[in-house]
């Protein structure tokens, strides 16, 4: 398997209450992917922590590193703070949309295989804030418009139940998946976080499932959390099973794509905590790897749901 991580969770973090980590410099960053175990993938946060595909490519190299994903960031400036893809204003949408299409132009010069967008500001907080029509059909446009630019760079989007909206526009797996199919565009995909789809009160391996059966590509984003938010926590810290089984299913369909990490040390120490992520992921895959793939989809089949059980916990929990 192959294992990254978003390189923004490898300085200073914020949140409402506190600061943590030291301010690190992109090169710093990478240094850090450099000497965790097991991990040779970046997915760089456009434009905030690259310079010029030239310089990008310079620092990849020197490190020896691979891009997993561009991640193109649209609620970070002033005027997308409220939304950016399904604002009223058309000049806020279109720029938001000039921001997608410029970090495909990038991805395209560094070599990385496709740009994700998590459009968080995109959604509600008050009911009767927003005109729903308006805001879905504003999303499928401008999604529309950024998929069809430079083709050869799929466009993911990365559905979230909340935050930094009380309420996310794609909140769910089936709700970005419909506004894909609204966009009708197959060089698109769905970026699957495991903890947002346990936040949308989702089973990430369903989900993966139905992200392909729908005919669209995936590409997976692994961390934990408590199910009430999301808490970007160590890999299967508290969903081992669900863990273990999105592995599996990713197996399945052959997924070749990085398991990059969202997840954030916080109080921890930053090469430590990632150190452990990609032991528990790796130990994850190969412990799905090492199950008998035929044997569990016959037994589903024949709804040998005792003899099931029995293999969860004697072939995964070994108990």
């Amino acid at each position: 398997m192959k294992q990254g991580v978003i390189i923004g969770f490898l300085g200073k973090t914020q949140d409402r209450f506190s600061e943590y980590q030291s301010p690190a410099s992109t090169r710093e960053k990478l240094e850090i992917v450099s000497k965790i175990d097991g991990f040779d993938g970046v997915e760089m946060v456009y434009p905030y922590e690259n310079g010029t595909p030239e310089e990008t490519l310079k620092l990849m190299k020197e490190f020896q590193l691979n891009f997993g994903a561009i991640n193109v960031n649209i609620k970070k400036e002033t005027e997308w703070v409220a939304g950016a893809l399904s604002r009223p204003d058309k000049a806020i949408r279109d720029r938001a949309v000039a921001m997608i299409k410029k970090a495909k132009d990038f991805a395209k010069a560094v070599g990385a295989p496709h740009v994700t967008c998590c459009p968080l500001s995109d959604g509600y907080d008050l009911l009767f804030q927003i005109d729903y029509k308006k805001a879905w059909n504003s999303m499928v446009e401008t999604i529309g418009e950024a998929s069809d630019y430079l083709p050869e760079i799929p466009l993911f989007v990365e559905p979230k139940y909340s935050e930094t909206r009380v309420h996310c526009q794609l909140d769910s797996t089936a709700k970005a998946l419909l506004l894909l199919k609204e966009v009708g565009n197959k060089n698109t995909g769905i970026t699957l976080d495991f903890g947002h789809s346990l936040q949308s009160a989702e089973n990430p391996a369903q989900s993966l499932v139905t992200i392909y059966e729908s005919g669209f590509d995936a590409y997976i984003h692994t961390n934990d959390n408590d199910s009430k938010a999301d808490w970007d926590l160590l890999g299967a810290s508290r969903h081992f099973l669900h863990y273990v089984e999105l592995m599996f299913w990713a197996q399945q369909y052959n997924y070749d794509k990085y398991f990059t990490t969202d997840a954030s040390p916080r109080i921890f120490d930053i090469l430590d905590f990632f150190n452990r992520h990609s032991e528990i992921t790796l130990g994850a895959y190969n412990l799905a790897k090492s199950l008998n793939a035929e044997e569990i989809l016959q037994m589903m089949k024949n709804e040998d749901f005792n003899g099931l059980m029995k293999l969860v916990n004697k072939g995964i929990y070994r108990i």
